[in-house]
C-alpha cells in the first residue's frame, strides 16, 4: 500500500515536471516569434542546459540578437568539446568572433573547421551549409574540393555550382557544369537541365542564351576538338535559339570529323523546314546533295525541291521569275522520276504551283491525272491526288467535276480521316454554290469526326451558316461571304475584299463581322500587309472575344509576332494568352509548346 502511494506522488510529480518544461518551451518560442529576445534567454537558458542538442541553435542565435557574445561563446565552446566530430560548431565561434570585430580569431575558427572537417557525407553537407550561412563561399568551395579527393567518383560539380551562383560567379558556375559533362558525357541532359533552372529563362541574356555559356563552350571546343560531347551542347543551344545557320555550321564540321552519313544534318533540315526557317534548310539538303555516299542523298535531292517551293509561296509577292524557276525545278525532277514512287512527292507541290500562281490549270490536272493512274499508287496516296485534283476544278469553276471527286474518295474511304475530309470538301463546294442547308446538315455529321481539326473546321461552318442566316430568311449576306471565300481559294485577293466589304456597307447589322475580319486577315497576310492582319486579329479579340474566331484570331496573332514580324516577346504573350483565355482550344498544344521555346525551355529534340 505503501509503495502504490509512493509510485503515485512519483507520477503527478514527473507530471507538474514535465507540464512546467512544456509551458517553458512554448514561452521561449513564444517569445523568439515575437522577437523579445531577452525574454526567451530567460527560459532558453535552462532549456539548453537539459538538452543542449535541441535548444543550442535558438539559444546562440537569441543571444547574438542581444549581443551577449561572452555567453555565445561559452555555450558554444561546450558543444565543441561535448560534440568533436561536429566541426560546424567553429563555424558558429567565426560568426560570433566576426560580430565582435575579431578577424583574427573568426579566421582561426574556419580554418580549424575546415581543417578537422569531415570529407563524407552528411559531415561535408553539415559544414558547406554553415559556411554558406555565414556567406564563406570560398570556403564551402574548400570543403568540396576535400570531398572531392575524398570521393573522386563524385566530384560534386553541381554543388560546387550552385555555389558559384550563390556567389555570383557565372564563369565558374558555368564551368562546374561543363566539367560534369567532361567527367561523365552521360550528365549532358542533367546538366542543360540544370544550367537551365540555374541562369533562368527570362531575360534576353538569360537560360541557355547567356553569352557566357557559349564562350565557355567554344572554349573547351577549341581545345579539346575530339570531345565532340561539347559541339553537340553548343548544337543543341544553337538549336533552341533557333540560330539554324551557325548551329548548320557546327553539324557540318561534326559530319566531317565523325565521317557521318548526314544524319544529323538530315534531322537539323527537317527542324528548319518545321520552323519556316527555309535558306538553312535548303543549305542543309544541298550539303546532302553533294553528299553522295549518304543514304539521305537522293531524300534530300526531292526535300530541297520542297523547300524550294515553300520558300517561294511563303513570299507574299514572288515574282514571277521566281515562280519559274522553282516550276523549271519541278518540271526537270518530275521527267527525271517519271512513273517512280518518287514522282509522286514532286506532283503536288508543281500541280499547286501551276494551278495556284501561274495560272497552268490544266496542266496540273493532267500532271495529277498521270500520278492518280500509277499503278504502284496505295489507295490513300491516289485518294489525297484525287482531292488536290478536285480542288483545281474547283479553282477554274468546274463545280461537278470537283464534287464527283470528292464524292469517290469519300464513298471509298468513308469511315477514315481522308474521307471525312473530302466530305467537308463538299460540303464547302456547296456552302460556295449558296446551298447553305446541304452544307450545314454535312458538317452537323462531321462535328463527331474523329480528327479534331476536321471536326473542329466542320463545326466552326455550321455555325458561320447558323448565325447569318439565324431566324432571318435573308441570306443574301451570307451568299455574298461564300462567293468572297470562293475569291480567296482562287487568289483573287483584291476581289474578295472589296465584295467582304460589300458586305458591311449594305448590310451594316450583318452577323459576319469576325468572319470578315478572320478571312481579311489571311488575305493581308498573304499579300505581306502585315500591319492590317495584325489589325484585324486584335479586332476579332477586341470585338468578338467569345465568338466563333477568337481562339483562331490570337493564335494567328502569335504566329504572326513569331513567323513575319520577329517579335518573339510577343509571340511568347500571345501563346500564353491562349493558354490562359481559351483553355479548350485546339491550338492549346501547340501554344503550350511553342510558349515554352519562346521562353528557353528545355525541349527533347
Amino acid at each position: 500500500m505503501l509503495k502504490n502511494y509512493f509510485i503515485l506522488i512519483l507520477f503527478f510529480t514527473s507530471g507538474f515536471l514535465q507540464a512546467q518544461i512544456n509551458t517553458k518551451e512554448a514561452l521561449a518560442l513564444q517569445y523568439i516569434e515575437q522577437k523579445e529576445y531577452e525574454k526567451a534567454n530567460l527560459y532558453l537558458e535552462d532549456l539548453f542546459d537539459k538538452n543542449p542538442g535541441i535548444w543550442y541553435s535558438h539559444y546562440f542565435n537569441c543571444l547574438l540578437k542581444v549581443k551577449e557574445f561572452d555567453k555565445a561563446e561559452k555555450i558554444t565552446k561546450k558543444q565543441i568539446k561535448n560534440n568533436k566530430n561536429d566541426v560546424t560548431y567553429y563555424v558558429q565561434l567565426g560568426k560570433i568572433y566576426n560580430a565582435t570585430g575579431d578577424k583574427k580569431k573568426e579566421t582561426e575558427s574556419y580554418d580549424k573547421a575546415l581543417k578537422e572537417m569531415n570529407p563524407y557525407p552528411p559531415f561535408l553537407t553539415a559544414i558547406v551549409q554553415a559556411f554558406v550561412e555565414v556567406k564563406e563561399y570560398n570556403r564551402a568551395i574548400d570543403a568540396y574540393n576535400k570531398g572531392r579527393k575524398a570521393t573522386p567518383d563524385y566530384p560534386y560539380y553541381y554543388e560546387r555550382a550552385e555555389i558559384y551562383k550563390m556567389q555570383g560567379n557565372i564563369q565558374a558556375m558555368v564551368n562546374e557544369y561543363l566539367d560534369a559533362i567532361e567527367f561523365r558525357e552521360t550528365e549532358l541532359y542533367m546538366a542543360q537541365n540544370n544550367l537551365q533552372n540555374s541562369l533562368g529563362y527570362d531575360d534576353e541574356n538569360s537560360g541557355l542564351k547567356n553569352p557566357i555559356l557559349k564562350q565557355e563552350l567554344q572554349k573547351r571546343i577549341q581545345a579539346q576538338p575530339d570531345k565532340t560531347v561539347f559541339a553537340e551542347f553548343l548544337i543543341f543551344i544553337l538549336k533552341q535559339q533557333k540560330e539554324f545557320d551557325a548551329a548548320f555550321v557546327q553539324s557540318r564540321a561534326l559530319d566531317k570529323r565523325n565521317k557521318e552519313d548526314g544524319r544529323r544534318i538530315y534531322e537539323l533540315a527537317k527542324m528548319c523546314v518545321s520552323n519556316r526557317a527555309w535558306e538553312p534548310a535548303v543549305r542543309c539538303y544541298q550539303y546532302l546533295v553533294d553528299k553522295s555516299d549518304s543514304p539521305y542523298s537522293a531524300t534530300a535531292s526531292i526535300e530541297i525541291l520542297s523547300v524550294e517551293y515553300e520558300m517561294v509561296i511563303d513570299k507574299p509577292n514572288a515574282s514571277l521569275v521566281e515562280l519559274q524557276a522553282v516550276e523549271k525545278k519541278l518540271l526537270e525532277a518530275s521527267a527525271k522520276h517519271s512513273g517512280t514512287y518518287m514522282q509522286t512527292f514532286i506532283a503536288k507541290n508543281l500541280a499547286t504551283l501551276q494551278a495556284y500562281y501561274l495560272n497552268k490549270q490544266t496542266e496540273a490536272i493532267e500532271l495529277l491525272e498521270n500520278v492518280i493512274n500509277n499503278p504502284g499508287l496505295k489507295p490513300a496516296e491516289k485518294a489525297e491526288y484525287k482531292l488536290l485534283q478536285g480542288d483545281i476544278y474547283l479553282l477554274i469553276g468546274e463545280i461537278w467535276e470537283a464534287s464527283l471527286l470528292y464524292s469517290q474518295v469519300e464513298k471509298d474511304f468513308k469511315f477514315e480521316t481522308i474521307g471525312h475530309e473530302a466530305k467537308f470538301k463538299n460540303a464547302k463546294l456547296s456552302f460556295y454554290a449558296g446551298d447553305f442547308k446541304w452544307s450545314k446538315a454535312q458538317c452537323d455529321v462531321l462535328k463527331g469526326a474523329t480528327t479534331k481539326l476536321i471536326a473542329n473546321d466542320a463545326l466552326e461552318l455550321s455555325l458561320v451558316i447558323s448565325d447569318a442566316i439565324g431566324i432571318d430568311t435573308n441570306d443574301l449576306p451570307l451568299k455574298m461571304f461564300s462567293s468572297a471565300d470562293l475569291m480567296i481559294l482562287q487568289h483573287r485577293y483584291s476581289d474578295a475584299v472589296n465584295r467582304m466589304d460589300s458586305i458591311n456597307s449594305i448590310f451594316s447589322n450583318n452577323t459576319l463581322g469576325d468572319d470578315i475580319y478572320f478571312k481579311k486577315a489571311f488575305i493581308y497576310e498573304k499579300t505581306g500587309n502585315y500591319a492590317e492582319a495584325e489589325k484585324s486579329y486584335k479586332n476579332i479579340l477586341e470585338f468578338y472575344p467569345t465568338d466563333l474566331y477568337a481562339d483562331d484570331a490570337q493564335f494567328k496573332l502569335a504566329e504572326l509576332y513569331q513567323f513575319k514580324l520577329s517579335n518573339l516577346e510577343k509571340a511568347k504573350e500571345g501563346y500564353e494568352n491562349l493558354i490562359t483565355n481559351f483553355p479548350g482550344s485546339i491550338y492549346v498544344v501547340e501554344s503550350r509548346k511553342r510558349f515554352r521555346e519562346l521562353r528557353g525551355d528545355i525541349l527533347k529534340q
